[in-house]
């Protein structure tokens, strides 16, 4: 491949270091300021705690040097502007332009309008269903509040949020968005929600505390004291000091990113541009030719001059461009049906050609809800309880795993919504809420009273309560957390008959065995605790207590996703999934919907890996890699970069904010209609309406056959095309009378670029297609094999229609029966050749006839032509006189040649692919 075929193929020359300026993280603000004390942070803003920032003058001065706290978009090129470019962008159509003008100049006027108006259907349809303002900056820009609780010199009042400055001072509470990156200096049960920035469903606790960590590049969703702007405050309130606003922040990052990406053309573009180009030095090549003939003939060249340029405009097919907008626009329709959402006509045909996929794992490959699928106990030794769907495990309930679940019952946030018809919460309790339906028990919250709670935090990695049954001296208490934590704070297990027992270190050491075999295989794993009592709120938490179990838990695979992987990679499309979890975790899910992982240490990369590769060496490194772990959005794009640079045709979904810049750069660009963010779907190329990872399978299937039924009515214009030139090209060389008349060659142009041709178009797609490899980024639609086929059937063409010709014809002079049978045969040649280009290489009779659009308009072809020949008023139109029936079957089992030859070669070919010395062919 030449690095002017491949766009994206510079790429493999720069180093990671070279990365656009847009590209660079943006967040180091906070990444500096995590590490920071609180009483470090005001001194380096030189603010308050209490009473914010005083000075007027500084704050002035701030806001020049920092701009205002809002996204800036870029004022947009106009909408006539941009239409117009559309005329002059395509070389196709910059061909059929110059078609018209001249048809105009040689005073062909019906002509130049017909070719004038399909020009500006197809502009005005790809215009209208392309245009899309930048609409993912816009929506990125709504999930920055208009609004914030600002104080500045003790006063506390609500601002606009753009005039906010580092080292405001702003607070926050349930339902509030951060409206700037701050560090949170005071934090009362904060709890926020970082999924549209992060992709991480879970909220995330915040505190005060500076992080303490080794790692330079502490993650997004570890920096526990930073609060993001557009995050959403989902529970607790809190104040912090502003370090970064504006493109200083992690959205910042992300809108420059956006900003910074330009869509890159299809490979039906691509190909198109490649087509316009061919058919231009044909046609250029068909006016020199017949020009030079003539002259040698001795006809005066201006007259030679002004037929070539007359056939060779004839022989542009100036329906082709409004024939693929309507069968890409016929496409979408049918891709809706099947729940996905085509937003760029050019890109349904780019699902087809589509070579790697990357996936996010939750709501994509999974179901994006957590399920209760492991209990143990420490009786239970080496074994546990595999909770299945849709089973009941009421018989398995011993006293010591409804302390379990009954634990798990009370420690819970869950809250049921009646509106909504489900829990709503944190996904883990609402998980273990649902889980009690499966042993029979109810939700027993109602009954106790909750007096005091710790709250779960990224420090103490536990949640507890205390509660009573309406005594307060039977307090009892219930934990939950991470098991090494848990296991700090007792002193002895349940065993099966509910006795508390002595916990030894050995039961410690097997505890904490069992949590790692369960956790290699991606589960979320909890363990419960309790002890009756209570506890203080501000001392070390509770102790002494008795250890229950564990239960594990995950997100699992959506049911029809392994057979859909399964199917892609039998296709020659490779899976990749990208996720922000750990590489222990991302390998068992891989595993679990089928994908192949013989050696993780070469199938999976992190994001630290990442950031030490060069494009070329990740470009190297993609090869054998299908799981990328612990990634960021500046990963993401990286990963898109640098498969670009390979050739390859990306499909990348995503749900959040993190995923719009990869999404945008992507060749296809895939989001979640159910849980995507607005930013996320406007920036997408396709939005699943499902969510379902399985829905790509039957878009790129649609995608795939698009393709073929585009070269198909390809072939069937080019044959018909080439064929009507060539008749009058031998007529003018042999020095005949032109064989057919202006008003039939224009019924032959209305059959080429109308109902027979688009009825091509809209052929059902062909399931075998999915077993064929994705087409390269440089592949043309004009095949070696695409043009064995035209090259075929014109000839077969030609020959049938001159042998009736040359027949027909007596002492050099043309009669009405001669034009009329030269005539008839053409376009019966023409009807078994749309028969023929159905496909490349099935036959009729595996074909059958369920295309009903080309059964009624091969039809109505026939009834118009005997119609021309038959009907006196038609007649005197066409110049032609009526054939005897014996004319008609004549003409029949003539033109029926181009159709018996090329069903013996597909039967050839059939036979050769199916050999096994031969191989499966795979190219069309």
């Amino acid at each position: 491949m030449t690095a002017n075929e491949n766009p994206f193929e510079n790429e493999l020359t720069g180093s990671s270091e070279s990365a656009p300026p847009a590209l660079e993280s943006k967040t180091g603000e906070s990444l500096k300021y995590c590490k920071y004390t609180v009483d470090q942070v005001i001194e380096e803003f030189q603010t308050d705690g209490l009473k914010g920032l005083c000075n007027s003058q500084d704050i002035v001065y701030r806001r020049s040097v920092h701009g205002p706290n809002e996204m800036e978009v870029e004022e947009e090129e106009s909408l006539f502007s941009k239409f117009l470019s559309s005329f002059y962008s395509d070389p196709l159509i910059l061909l059929l332009m110059g078609s018209a003008v001249i048809s105009f100049l040689m005073s062909n006027i019906d002509d130049a309008i017909s070719i004038t108006m399909a020009i500006t259907i197809v502009v005005t349809v790809g215009f209208v269903q392309e245009y899309r303002s930048e609409k993912s900056l816009e929506a990125l820009n709504k999930l920055v509040p208009a609004e914030a609780h600002l104080t500045r010199n003790g006063n506390t009042e609500t601002v606009l949020a753009a005039n906010l400055v580092p080292g405001d001072l702003v607070d926050f509470s349930v339902g509030d968005r951060i409206p700037a990156d701050v560090r949170i200096i005071h934090a009362s049960h904060l709890s926020i929600d970082e999924s549209n920035l992060t992709g991480e469903n879970e909220p995330v606790s915040k505190d005060s505390k500076p992080v303490e960590s080794d790692d330079p590049n502490i993650p997004l969703n570890s920096r526990s004291c930073i609060g993001y702007m557009g995050t959403l405050v989902r529970d607790g309130n809190g104040k912090g000091i502003v370090i970064g606003t504006a493109k200083n922040t992690a959205f910042g990052s992300v809108f420059e990113m956006m900003s910074s990406i330009e869509k890159p053309k299809t490979p039906l573009q691509q190909a198109m541009d490649k087509l316009g180009k061919d058919l231009s030095a044909f046609s250029f090549g068909i006016i020199g030719l017949i020009c030079l003939v003539g002259v040698f003939q001795g006809r005066p060249w201006l007259e030679m001059f002004q037929i070539s340029v007359f056939w060779a405009v004839a022989a542009i097919p100036e329906g082709l461009p409004i024939i693929v907008t309507v069968t890409l626009a016929l496409g979408v329709l049918r891709m809706a049906k099947q729940r996905a959402i085509v937003k760029r006509l050019p890109s349904v045909e780019t699902l087809g050609s589509v070579n790697v996929i990357c996936s996010d794992k939750t709501g994509t490959l999974t179901q994006n809800h957590m399920t209760v699928n492991r209990l143990w106990t420490v009786d239970m030794g080496d074994e546990f309880l595999k909770i299945e769907q849709g089973e009941s495990y009421a018989n398995y309930l011993k006293p010591d795993t409804l302390k379990v679940l009954q634990t798990g019952n009370i420690v819970n946030n869950a809250k049921y919504s009646n509106e909504k018809e489900k829990y709503l919460g944190n996904p883990t309790d609402i998980a273990i809420i649902e889980s009690l339906e499966k042993f029979d028990l109810q939700d027993i919250r109602a009954t106790k009273e909750r007096m005091l709670e710790i709250p779960f935090s990224s420090s103490k990695k536990y949640q507890a309560v205390s509660v009573h049954s309406g005594d307060k001296s039977k307090s009892e208490i219930f934990v939950k957390g991470a098991l090494n934590k848990v296991l700090e704070r007792c002193s002895r297990y349940y065993n099966a008959e509910g006795i508390a027992t002595p916990l030894t270190d050995e039961i410690r050491r097997k505890s904490l065995q069992m949590a790692d075999t369960l956790a290699s295989s991606g589960l979320r794993i909890l363990s419960f605790a309790y002890d009756k009592g209570n506890f203080e709120e501000t001392g070390d938490g509770p102790s002494d207590m008795i250890f229950c179990g564990l239960l594990g838990m995950n997100d699992p695979p959506r049911p029809s996703v392994s057979k859909s992987i399964l199917k892609f990679m039998r296709g020659g499309v490779h899976i990749i999934m990208i996720t922000g979890d750990s590489e222990s975790t991302a390998v068992a899910v891989a595993k679990q919907v089928g994908m192949v992982i013989d050696n993780s240490k070469y199938a999976v990369l992190s994001g630290d890996d990442i950031d030490a590769m060069s494009t070329e060496q990740l470009s190297q490194a993609i090869s054998h890699c299908s799981v990328f772990a612990r990634t960021t959005p500046k990963h993401k794009v990286s990963i898109v970069r640098a498969l670009q640079a390979r050739g390859d045709i990306v499909a990348m979904t995503g749900d959040g904010v993190n995923d719009a810049p990869a999404l945008k750069l992507a060749d296809i660009g895939i989001a979640m209609g159910n849980m995507g963010t607005d930013v996320a779907k406007e920036a997408a190329d396709m939005v699943l309406t499902d969510d379902d990872f399985s829905t790509i399978l039957s878009a790129i299937q649609e995608g795939k056959g698009i393709f073929y039924n585009i070269q198909n009515f390809l072939t069937f214009q080019l044959s018909t095309s080439i064929a009507a030139l060539s008749l009058i090209a031998l007529s003018t060389a042999f020095n005949l009378p032109n064989p057919l008349n202006a008003m039939q060659i224009l019924w032959i142009n209305i059959i080429m670029d109308g109902p027979p041709a688009q009825s091509l178009g809209v052929e059902p797609v062909d399931k075998a297609v999915m077993n064929k490899p994705p087409r390269k980024r440089n592949d043309k639609i004009l095949t070696g094999k695409v043009i064995q086929r035209v090259v075929q059937s014109s000839f077969i063409i030609v020959c049938g229609t001159l042998y009736v010709y040359m027949h027909e014809i007596k002492d050099n002079e043309v009669t009405a029966r001669d034009t009329t049978m030269t005539f008839t045969c053409f376009v019966f040649f023409d009807m078994f050749n749309a028969l023929t280009t159905r496909h490349h290489s099935k036959s009729i009779a595996e074909l059958g006839w369920n295309n009903t659009m080309f059964n009624f308009s091969v039809a109505a072809s026939i009834l118009g032509q005997l119609g021309a020949i038959y009907i006196p008023f038609l007649q005197s139109i066409f110049q032609t006189e009526p054939l005897s029936l014996k004319d008609l079957v004549h003409l029949l089992l003539l033109s029926s040649s181009v159709w018996i030859v090329d069903e013996l070669r597909k039967l050839y070919v059939r036979r050769r692919d199916a050999s096994p010395y031969n191989g499966y062919s795979m190219a069309v």
